[in-house]
């Protein structure tokens, strides 16, 4: 079987004959020399895609290295790349097609090799051809910018507000970096893996792992759509390794220390009570009681639909303890946001995650720096605190597998791994005072 990468990397003959005419259907895009920015440690390649007969999508096909990455300097590198990628767009102009057998094809091909039939208008065209194609431009290299602009437009109908939030704001500050640090870099193939890795030992510098692992994976999420979309050879962020990072927790409040907060709260802002109750009752993250609206209550049946961490629509039952504080709603307007600065109901235009700051600073400002509580205490506390005291009560009376079970329908978690992975993260199951087996 005629293979067209082999032929394309053993075949050093005579000169191919080139078709004049474009093909009217881009079926395959120009070839592109990978020179990995002048590092000589990396493999250079020759790549380009072809469009797949099934799928009508353009394919990225197999790199074509031949004896290129034996060379030890850039220019003979370069020199012998150049000649596969003219040989190869040669060979896909000819229909040669790197999904079908092309032995017939190369066999006429070889037919008119050794047999030419002379006409002097077909050399004059085969010599226009070929002059045509040395001096073609080759396709205009993005500057990084532009490159990393077309990303996050690839990206953006597939991800949320708040992700491409993230995006946006990871993404100016690698450009701001890379535009003080290199102020002559402009090509997106100059950016390659040692500069991000410089860039990410800074972060981890400034900040922490985890962080550090968050601007990877950002980075890494675009430059994958730059791959996909044949903008760049290879994402080469995927093989930078995550740092282990010790994940920052919420520590459970004390039962006296709940019920002193609660206590201050209703003298004080029971607007921010009711918004802690929600965390509560309703065992709600933070950012899941900002999403709420008016209408998103269902009083009559005691129900209540929001967008959970993993799940684009739950619903949940309200509790009657939780009925029980809620204000009048029937005369709010349905779209309105559930809380606001002012208190219960009304139209609040900011920013998800503006919200949960603005309701994170209230907390620390009204309760935090009354109680003296250090940063391992926040808003998703009471989270914590009321599902270990739930699965302590469920526990008494069941085995832990039963009480799991129960807990998990009303926490809303995805699954038992999950909910079992929770409660040890926060502590919620202690074993029986063991003194007696141990004392003798």
């Amino acid at each position: 079987m005629f293979i067209l990468t082999e032929f394309l990397t053993n075949e050093h003959g005579n000169e191919h004959v080139l078709e004049h005419s474009l093909l009217k259907k881009k079926i395959f895009s120009a070839p592109k020399i990978y020179t990995a920015n002048g590092d000589l440690k990396k493999r250079w390649h020759v790549y380009y895609s072809y469009r797949h007969p099934e799928t009508g999508k353009l394919q990225r096909m197999k790199n074509i290295y031949g004896n290129a990455n034996r060379y030890e300097t850039k220019e003979d590198r370069l020199a012998i790349l150049s000649v596969y990628r003219m040989k190869l767009l040669s060979l896909l102009k000819e229909g040669f097609n790197p999904f079908e057998d092309n032995t017939q094809r190369y066999q006429q091909r070889e037919d008119k090799r050794l047999n030419p039939v002379i006409d002097k208008h077909s050399e004059k065209e085969k010599s226009t051809a070929v002059k045509e194609l040395e001096v073609a431009p080759q396709e205009p290299v993005l500057t990084y910018r532009e490159a990393f602009e077309k990303g996050l437009k690839f990206k953006e109908k597939l991800i949320s507000d708040t992700t491409k939030r993230s995006y946006e704001n990871r993404l100016k500050n690698f450009l701001l970096w890379v535009e003080k640090h290199y102020p002559n870099l402009e090509s997106i193939t100059a950016i390659d893996k040692k500069l991000v890795m410089e860039f990410l030992n800074h972060i981890l510098d400034q900040t922490s792992a985890r962080n550090r692992n968050n601007y990877r994976t950002d980075l890494s999420s675009i430059m994958q759509a730059l791959e996909d979309n044949d903008i760049i050879a290879s994402n080469f962020i995927k093989k930078i390794p995550v740092l282990k990072s010790i994940p920052q927790r919420n520590k459970t409040y004390s039962k006296e220390e709940q019920e002193a907060i609660f206590e201050h709260l209703e003298e004080t802002d029971k607007t921010l009570l009711l918004f802690i109750k929600f965390i509560s009752y309703n065992f709600l993250r933070p950012i899941e009681v900002c999403r709420l609206r008016v209408g998103d209550l269902d009083i009559t049946n005691k129900r209540i639909q929001f967008k959970a961490k993993n799940s684009p629509l739950k619903t949940k039952i309200i509790p009657d303890l939780l009925l029980q504080d809620l204000p009048d709603l029937s005369k709010l307007n349905k779209r309105d946001s559930l809380f606001t600065p002012d208190g219960i109901g009304g139209n609040w235009e900011s920013e998800l995650s503006n919200k949960r700051d603005y309701f994170s600073k209230r907390f620390k400002r009204v309760v935090k720096d009354k109680f003296n509580l250090g940063a391992d205490y926040g808003l998703y506390s009471f989270r914590h605190t009321y599902i270990t005291k739930l699965y302590r009560e469920l526990v008494k009376g069941s085995s832990p597998f039963e009480a799991k079970s129960k807990l998990m329908q009303i926490t809303g978690h995805s699954s038992m791994k999950a909910l079992e992975k929770y409660l040890r993260d926060i502590d919620a199951e202690f074993p029986d005072d063991y003194s007696e087996l141990i004392k003798s």
